[in-house]
């Protein structure tokens, strides 16, 4: 370990384009206004993490944060507050009064998970123009359009799309290309495959991630192209704890199954490529370990490195290369 900063209850994070700040969410709850979004300086000469300042993230227990492409905003999404705000990022890398929030509004059929609104992610497109926000809660992707110039949010001229009853979005990716992109449903465990062009998503497939012949429960979880864009990633948590690993057909954004592998730990909440690509380490959230696996290029597959990293809890991890 290099460094260390106490804070309260840290989940996801998010790094600056100048890799000098690092941002996070702390997934605390009180009354709509309990959670946090917390700014740190980052020393890549000696791995020093240095807490700048933080703001209510204006919601109930954050659980996803990320920064625009300008580096100047930070957008927070509150889970049970069901909201997505936006917040300036200062000069010195601290984090502004709130610049916008959007309130959700909704249920779906599932009664215990989708009682409410739930928002669990932020996701801004290539070009900065407009901001994805999976709401497992209402079963629907929100597309916001997204101004630079002031943080404000704007429904887009597809305002959302309608996910199937029950399936919870959750996590969402777009591909390199930027002609496709992928939803990661947590409650039904399957993936939506899209058209994608200028703030519009067209389904064109519904896989499932689950491992053959599966039948437990699967609490899916997080989702990723591999950054040469020939094969998707996500995670299965529950009873499954698995990676399931699909092709991309590079000519129509489909998928095909490659098969899933086990995550040799506990709840895989979070995994991520390493700067190469060849590597994938996922964070086994219950069994305070991230392992590391290698990635064969050419097939997708992946195969134990034998190695891992102890750490309490990991939720989250992000790359910042020397």
């Amino acid at each position: 370990m290099v460094s260390k900063i106490k804070s309260s209850n840290p989940s996801y994070l998010a790094i600056a384009p100048n890799k000098k700040n690092v941002y996070a969410v702390y997934e605390d709850g009180n009354n709509q206004v309990g959670g946090s979004v917390a700014a740190f300086s980052f020393n890549k000469e000696n791995g020093e993490l240095t807490f700048i300042n933080q703001q209510l993230s204006g919601g109930d227990h954050p659980c996803y944060v990320a920064i625009d492409k300008t580096g100047k905003w930070v957008t927070a999404g509150n889970y049970n507050g069901g909201s997505v705000t936006v917040f300036p990022i200062k000069t010195d890398g601290s984090i502004g009064t709130m610049a916008d929030k959007k309130q959700h509004e909704g249920t779906s059929v599932n009664k215990e998970r989708q009682e409410k609104a739930h928002v669990h992610c932020t996701y801004f497109s290539p070009d900065n123009k407009f901001l994805f926000v999976p709401d497992l809660g209402m079963d629907k992707v929100m597309i916001y359009n997204f101004n630079a110039a002031n943080g404000k949010l704007t429904p887009g001229a597809q305002p959302f799309y309608k996910a199937s009853p029950g399936s919870g979005p959750r996590h969402f990716d777009i591909h390199p290309n930027h002609k496709y992109a992928y939803l990661m449903e947590e409650l039904s465990g399957t993936v939506v495959a899209f058209k994608y062009g200028n703030g519009h998503l067209t389904a064109i497939q519904t896989i499932s991630s689950a491992p053959k012949d599966f039948t437990g429960g699967l609490g899916s979880a997080d989702i990723h192209v591999s950054p040469d864009g020939k094969f998707l990633y996500c995670s299965n948590r529950a009873e499954s704890n698995s990676i399931a690993i699909f092709k991309i057909n590079p000519a129509t954004g489909k998928l095909s199954i490659v098969g899933t592998e086990s995550t040799q730990g506990k709840t895989p909440r979070n995994f991520n490529f390493d700067p190469s690509g060849n590597f994938l380490l996922i964070a086994n959230q219950n069994s305070d370990n991230i392992v590391i696996f290698k990635r064969d290029v050419n097939t997708g597959k992946l195969t134990p490195t034998g190695k891992q990293i102890e750490v309490g809890n990991p939720v989250c991890q992000k790359w910042i290369a020397k």
